[in-house]
């Protein structure tokens, strides 16, 4: 019985010293859990979305880079908002929880307040509200609320979380084709043997086209896209040649000409959108540009010949006329 003694000890340090390691392992692992993000700094965060992040660690490095985390210190946002005597009503929208009548606001940029509000004392357990309906988002992204309503999205209740991640504010889809087919794909027929797709343009290179406004306004506020119409504008933006159909397209300077092999004239802005399409239909453009500046010129002929041979007419028939009277 006193040989087993020794045994009996041996084996109780030796569960000792494992139980302490196992210890030593799990503090590290929960230590190792604390930073928010690999690659960015939780100081530069602020303080609210820092505590947050305690928790949501994952969401807190999709709203890291998002436009909502630098909607306040974005450049262009500073240069419109100094050109316009840094009014306080964009404040609202920039900053979170401005206050008109002091002037402070919580954090620069749409934080988690914004869309959560203020952090309850007993959270967790307690549940904290989700505002991201698409009135909502609408009070501050107004003009791409106004374009939806026009859309058959609105009607169908297809809002901004069923085709956009409320905190990176990226597509829920890598490919946008794919957030499109996800809906739609009862819906395609024989779109998919058209000639667009054959040429890889897919349903939000029409659909979804913006062309800035032509100057930019001084809020510089311009279209997004989502009423994801067509018009004829969106077909000029590829098919040059309805150029000469007497369509003007924005952001382009049509009164730049210059002369290519044949001596047709072209626009500079012919020439800078048919560099960035396939040789094939570049040469389709360029005929069919052809084609239509002859049918012009015919026209111009036909009229310039009816108002000639119309004056003639009427100069003879006025001389026949005063023949007899001679």
């Amino acid at each position: 019985m006193k040989k087993k003694a020794p045994n009996k000890l041996a084996l109780s340090i030796f569960l000792g010293l494992l139980v302490i390691l196992m210890s030593l392992v799990l503090y590290s692992g929960g230590v190792q859990a604390a930073p928010v993000s690999q690659e960015g700094d939780p100081e530069d965060m602020p303080e609210e979305v820092t505590e947050c992040a305690e928790c949501h660690v994952d969401i807190a490095n999709h709203w890291e880079d998002s436009p909502h985390a630098h909607a306040y210190d974005d450049p262009f946002f500073q240069e419109q908002w100094q050109a316009l005597g840094q009014p306080g009503d964009c404040l609202v929208c920039h900053t979170t929880s401005y206050e008109p009548a002091t002037g402070d606001f919580v954090d620069e940029g749409v934080s988690c307040e914004s869309c959560h509000g203020v952090a309850k004392s007993n959270h967790p357990p307690e549940t904290m509200p989700i505002l991201a309906d698409a009135e909502y988002c609408g009070t501050c992204h107004t003009t791409t609320i106004k374009e939806w309503n026009q859309s058959d999205h609105a009607p169908a209740d297809v809002g901004c979380m069923d085709c956009h991640d409320p905190h990176s504010q990226e597509r829920l889809f890598k490919v946008s084709d794919d957030l499109c087919i996800n809906c739609h794909q009862d819906d395609m027929g024989d779109y998919l043997n058209d000639t667009h797709v054959q040429n890889n343009i897919g349903c939000v290179d029409c659909h979804a086209l913006v062309i800035p406004p032509d100057p930019i306004p001084d809020d510089g506020i311009v279209p997004t896209g989502h009423t994801f119409t067509i018009t004829p504008a969106t077909c000029v933006a590829c098919h040059t040649d309805s150029l000469h159909a007497g369509f003007s397209l924005p952001g382009f300077d049509a009164s730049a000409e210059t002369a290519d092999e044949t001596g047709t004239l072209l626009s500079q802005a012919e020439e800078e959108l048919t560099d960035e399409i396939p040789t094939e239909q570049r040469v389709e453009a360029l005929e069919a540009a052809l084609a239509g500046r002859t049918l012009a010129t015919l026209f111009q002929g036909g009229i310039i010949g009816l108002v000639l041979g119309g004056t003639t007419a009427w100069i003879v028939a006025r001389n026949v006329r005063r023949l007899p009277e001679d």
